[in-house]
């Protein structure tokens, strides 16, 4: 086998590496022991990612979690396509807890957050002396792996000359250590993730063919949360339930007007975005449930704007007879009206010019009073 890495490896500046070493918090053994040792503080990390793939009936991703369910039990690569903070390293290691390699370790690197250099001593290893900073040798995250699952999240990030050392343990087995003149033999089942389109960067010549079809043996792609709004009031009581328990701030849940809106809300960060709103909320709450007037602003704003652009969109496709058109006039002036008023019905009546009744009767004859609780 060719070296993986020349015998000095790789020079890096000693401050540079260090700091890089002290500082990095990407590379992680994911199991239950680890994370019962988290940080108390660190609220999000205990929410617990069994959250993320909390589906509905009707949900895309549950064709999603059936091809996970029929390739896990065989060791073929996989990789997994998706948006930032749409759950991909959860997705592979449900692929791991159902795989016959379960009671062997998980290992997770993010690539887009390690420079080559580290990156190489980080995936393959070390000896003692293999460069400035080198005082102890270090066992690679391949040989931690050894009989497990390695996830190599971002690997749409790394670069071309980093692919070719990559295919080469992959097509062999076998790692150098940075410094090392012995090959090590592992056997590690490789999951890819990215949020990149590799295929277009195969193209573009920044991302290795030869290692893509390598890695993609099976792809699976993670939708957007955008993308299936029926699992969202499911994944919001969820996290809930999970945020309550660590904040140790017990509610009834969400009100009616709130899991609306947090159903229309596009979510460009995901189910992370999700995630981190909901534990404001729960934060800022200070009676039974959690209403409307608990979302950011960030939130509050971007469904202004989007009910904006539909008012366009409607008023320049309008037909029908005029009784028609100004009723989808009303449905629209009540809508935007109650996200004004962050779904407060007495404001939204006051501006109006109706009674709370009056305003209760028009969002019950447009199908917008119904109890959206899953």
């Amino acid at each position: 086998m060719e070296a993986i890495v020349t015998a000095r490896g790789p020079q890096v500046d000693p401050r540079r590496r260090e700091g890089l070493v002290a500082e990095r918090s990407t590379v992680r053994l994911v199991d239950e022991e680890a994370r019962s040792h988290q940080a108390e503080g660190e609220v999000l990390n205990r929410l617990g990612d069994l959250d993320r793939l909390v589906r509905a009936p009707d949900s895309p991703l549950n064709a999603v979690c059936e091809l996970a369910e029929a390739v896990a039990p065989y060791d073929i690569s996989v990789l997994i396509t998706g948006e930032s903070g749409t759950g991909k390293e959860l997705l592979a290691r449900a692929i791991h807890d159902r795989s016959l390699r379960a009671s062997r370790a998980f290992v997770v690197e993010n690539c887009g957050a390690v420079p080559d250099p580290l990156l190489e001593s980080e995936l393959f290893g070390h000896r003692r002396g293999a460069f400035t900073g080198a005082y102890e040798d270090h066992v690679g995250l391949f040989q931690q792996a050894d009989g497990g699952t390695l996830l190599l999240d971002e690997i749409g990030e790394t670069s071309p000359a980093f692919q070719v050392k990559l295919l080469r343990v992959l097509q062999n087995g076998e790692i150098r250590p940075v410094g090392s003149s012995r090959t090590l033999r592992v056997n590690v089942r490789v999951i890819a993730a990215t949020n990149r389109n590799l295929q277009e960067e195969v193209r573009r010549g920044r991302f290795r063919e030869d290692l893509y079809y390598r890695l993609a043996m099976v792809t699976l792609h993670v939708p957007a949360l955008r993308e299936r709004p029926m699992d969202i009031p499911l994944i919001a009581n969820h996290i809930l339930a999970r945020a309550m328990a660590a904040l140790g701030k017990p509610v009834e849940g969400f009100t009616e007007e709130a899991l609306a809106l947090l159903k229309a809300y596009r979510w460009p960060g995901n189910v992370r975005q999700l995630e981190n709103e909901i534990v404001r909320m729960l934060a800022l709450a200070r009676g039974p449930r959690l209403g409307a007037e608990l979302l950011s602003p960030q939130v509050f704003h971007a469904l202004e704007e989007e009910a904006d652009e539909a008012a366009f969109t409607t008023l320049s496709r309008l037909d029908g007879t005029l009784k028609e058109r100004m009723e989808v006039l009303e449905a629209r002036m009540l809508k935007e009206t109650l996200i004004r008023h962050r779904w407060n019905k007495t404001q939204a009546a006051r501006e109006l010019g109706l009674s709370r009744a009056g305003l209760r009767s028009k969002l019950a004859r447009y199908g917008m009073e119904k109890n959206d609780r899953p």
